[in-house]
């Protein structure tokens, strides 16, 4: 054990220097060092490539393999600026961000607030998830951001501090539950954020569903938590305007969960992540095995 903590630590005293001298260049010489990056990533490495061809393929299969490529390609450009964005976080201004990501309706979602109940926030792994963490200079509710704990102790302090920047705390999947319920004991209203468009594990594969035309599972964490403590729900589409910039608009999905039929939150959720997908394929996150579980298995 004392073992691997001291290679952790190694590793993130020899990459960490390497990203704060990256988040305090330019934008401009950022997305220099971006294309840089894509050459290696892309056409040296070949990191996920396979996967990626995969996930495309299956989305779109009435496309031409050059359609395919085309997505492929510019869908690993997206990937690098992304990682370079996340470290640029490090060191960004209020001022720059919220010049760079921008919330078209702002004051839909205060809305929201002023229903007097906690808020789920359902996202996808589409554009620049990573900088919605911003929102939290505009709103008064306490933002949650549900993530996976990273492995490497280190990084994961990283991760938390970088969002405590924002505002925002960052809890576990596993500690989802308790903390809302210690905020419903402690008259604290929040808003979680959950990015639930990736496949769940198999032991909670509890809803199978149609994304993209393939039949799945999907998560249904945030629709059950929300119907289990009144939460009202709502969506972020993100959209990427053009390199650097974002904007992001919120969709009310339910004020009234407790009438909704079960299951249903989740699916137009969904349904709102494939309209992401079909009008820039480009800019999803197509590196994970997005279709782990097919019914015929």
């Amino acid at each position: 054990m004392h073992k691997i903590i001291t290679m952790q630590f190694l590793l993130y005293i020899l990459i960490y220097p390497l990203l704060w001298l990256i988040s305090i260049l330019p934008f401009p010489v950022l997305y220099l060092i971006s294309d840089g990056v894509y050459v290696l990533v892309y056409h040296i490495i070949g990191y996920r490539k396979s996967t990626v061809r995969e996930n495309i393929a299956l989305a779109f299969p009435n496309l031409s393999d050059k359609e395919r490529l085309i997505i492929e390609k510019k869908s690993f450009h997206h990937l690098c600026d992304m990682f370079l964005e996340m470290a640029k976080t490090m060191t960004i201004s209020r001022k720059e961000i919220n010049k760079r990501f921008v919330f078209t309706n702002m004051q839909t979602y205060l809305d929201l607030e002023k229903k007097g109940k906690s808020i789920a926030l359902l996202l996808a792994h589409y554009g620049s998830y990573e900088w919605s963490i911003s929102m939290n200079h505009h709103i008064k509710f306490f933002g949650f951001g549900i993530y996976k704990k990273i492995t490497n102790k280190y990084f994961d302090k990283l991760v938390r501090n970088i969002r405590s920047k924002f505002k925002a705390q960052l809890i576990t999947t596993k500690e989802t539950k308790t903390t809302i319920e210690s905020n419903i004991k402690n008259n604290v209203l929040g808003v979680y954020g959950f990015v639930s468009d990736q496949t769940p594990r198999w032991s909670e594969s509890l809803y199978w569903s149609s994304f993209l035309g393939i039949e799945t599972p999907i998560h249904v964490g945030a629709e059950i938590l929300a119907k289990r403590y009144d939460m009202n729900v709502a969506f972020l589409k993100v959209r990427k305007v053009k390199r650097g910039y974002y904007e992001a608009t919120y969709e009310v999905l339910s004020e009234k969960v407790q009438d909704v039929p079960n299951y249903k939150i989740s699916e137009e959720f969904m349904k709102k992540v494939e309209q992401q997908i079909y009008e820039s394929p480009e800019f999803y996150l197509w590196t994970h095995k997005r279709w782990k579980h097919k019914k015929n298995n």
